[in-house]
């Protein structure tokens, strides 16, 4: 990759990771407080990967229509149904639902460990065997995030919006692992609008069941935080990301480390949220951890010999 494409990378990356960085505080306006709730955590989930679904049937005939289509193959429906169940379902519900009960910035920490999670699944995943650094990292990473979620509860009762938390990050890397399959074939951007609109038939009805009576009850700012969780984070930040990652994935993966640090910056804005020492110190432990542990050696596992 020569220089202009590496800054081509970087630039794309720098993208996708900041309309991403947004998705917590746009999440936390779109559903609101426990004192003064919006729209509904399962409407915010559903909705946006519906909306999004039907943005990617467009994209998708046009694909067609300029004869690049890629469809799936019968042996890959498995991995498109990990893949929804990851980014569709699993982490975009449980943010919701754990954002309806902590701040944004709060969970901006805890989701901080994904990348070292994904990598962590995806090494079990291929059955490699992760050097003992990487799991020094791993187990540091997710103590650091355990201690400060106790730290917060101010006991060792976590509480649902912790375990919210811990969810979403463990189905999110699941989601990523499933993609990261599909898109060798299919191609990084089609593969998102495929798994979107295989998931129309379930997101189209829930979201629908679970919209509001009255719309004109939900306050502007919450409408507008869902518009862009279901335009960006759901469908052109993977846009961006994908590019980037398809240019150079090695130096581009490494600016995902900047997206927790965006969130927290965008939460004090857009939320009004008080960044305090605590949450950054903690936020840039985690970070230096996903930092080293990335950095550590995953080896392939040896077949027994026959």
């Amino acid at each position: 990759m020569n220089r202009a494409q590496e800054k081509e990378a970087l630039l794309w990356g720098l993208v996708g990771v900041t309309l991403f960085a947004a998705t917590l505080p746009m999440t936390r306006l779109a559903v609101g407080s426990t004192d003064a709730p919006q729209l509904s955590p399962w409407f915010v989930t559903f909705g946006r990967a519906a909306v999004a679904g039907l943005l990617s049937i467009g994209y998708l005939l046009w694909q067609h229509a300029q004869g690049r289509l890629n469809r799936p193959a019968r042996a890959e429906w498995p991995l498109l149904g990990i893949t929804a169940f990851g980014v569709i379902v699993g982490f975009p519900l449980f943010l919701a639902l754990a954002l309806r009960h902590v701040p944004s910035t709060h969970g901006a920490v805890v989701t901080a460990l994904l990348p070292l999670s994904t990598a962590l699944l995806g090494a079990l995943w291929y059955r490699q065997r992760p050097s003992a650094g990487f799991w020094a990292c791993a187990v540091l990473g997710s103590g650091l995030v355990l201690g400060f979620m106790v730290w917060r509860a101010g006991g060792l009762y976590l509480g649902a919006a912790n375990i919210y938390l811990l969810i979403a990050m463990t189905t999110g890397a699941l989601g990523y692992i499933g993609g990261a399959r599909l898109t060798p074939r299919l191609g990084a951007e089609q593969v998102i609008c495929w798994v979107l609109v295989c998931s129309l038939p379930l997101t189209l009805p829930v979201a629908w069941w679970f919209a509001p009576a009255v719309p004109s009850r939900i306050a502007a700012m919450s409408w507008a935080g869902f518009l862009y969780v279901a335009l960006f984070s759901m469908w052109i930040g993977f846009f961006a990301w994908y590019r980037a990652l398809a240019l150079g994935a090695v130096r581009v993966s490494q600016i995902q480390l900047i997206q927790p640090f965006l969130s927290l910056l965008f939460a004090v804005p857009l939320l009004g949220e008080h960044l305090d020492a605590v949450t950054l110190v903690f936020a840039v432990a985690v970070i230096a951890t996903v930092f080293i542990g990335k950095r550590m050696p995953v080896h392939t596992a040896q077949r027994p010999a026959t």
